[in-house]
């Protein structure tokens, strides 16, 4: 199996171990961290270093999953995405073994897809992504780079969601909605007209 660095030690790095784990392409080799954080492990599995030591790391490793999670804002996502890439890392596609995603569909590197997750024919999925335990992404939809799309939400046939958006646990976007780009859609929603870039909705 070939290696990989999680960048992230949080408490969402805790299911991207797990989705790794049961893979079974990818052995674990650390995970970077903040320094406060260098003292401890995770899971059984080794702090590498901070985020200052990303070059030195790829030399090494070659392969890396952003493994911090994004409800507010993408922005820290999408720092370590960029810092990954320039210190040479791969981001490969992570994909439960448990998830489905149809051979029709089109998905991005660096994206996660955990356990139970459903994305069906034509749908397009983007760069850096979380799709979340037991979330639907139906046919034609488009999920643009670096959005979080949550526990069990559902994203109807042909619906755009914008770059770095957020959509909440067990939300429903009815079919053909548009959604601009770092919107965030809260829990338990269910979302049946466009929203413009920057939107916070609640139900």
């Amino acid at each position: 199996m070939q290696k990989i660095v999680l960048l992230g030690a949080g408490g969402h790095a805790h299911s991207c171990i797990d989705v790794i784990e049961q893979c079974k392409k990818y052995s674990i080799a650390g995970l970077i961290g903040k320094k406060e954080q260098m003292m401890s492990e995770v899971l059984g599995y080794p702090l590498l270093g901070t985020d200052e030591e990303l070059k030195k790391i790829s030399k090494k490793i070659k392969n890396a999953i952003i493994s911090v999670g994004q409800i507010k804002t993408p922005k820290l996502r999408i720092n370590l995405y960029k810092k990954a890439i320039e210190a040479g890392f791969e981001l490969p596609i992570v994909q439960s073994p448990y998830a489905y995603v149809s051979p029709l569909a089109k998905i991005g590197e660096g994206t996660i897809i955990m356990h139970g997750a459903i994305v069906n024919a034509n749908a397009v999925i983007g760069k850096n992504c979380i799709l979340n335990t037991k979330c639907i992404i139906e046919h034609d939809a488009v999920v643009d780079d670096h959005c979080h799309v949550s526990t069990g939400a559902i994203l109807n046939g042909k619906v755009f969601l914008g770059r770095g958006s957020f959509v909440g646990s067990g939300s429903v976007i009815k079919e053909k909605v548009n959604i601009g780009n770092y919107c965030v859609i809260s829990a338990n929603t269910f979302l049946n007209k466009s929203l413009t870039t920057g939107t916070i909705y609640k139900k």
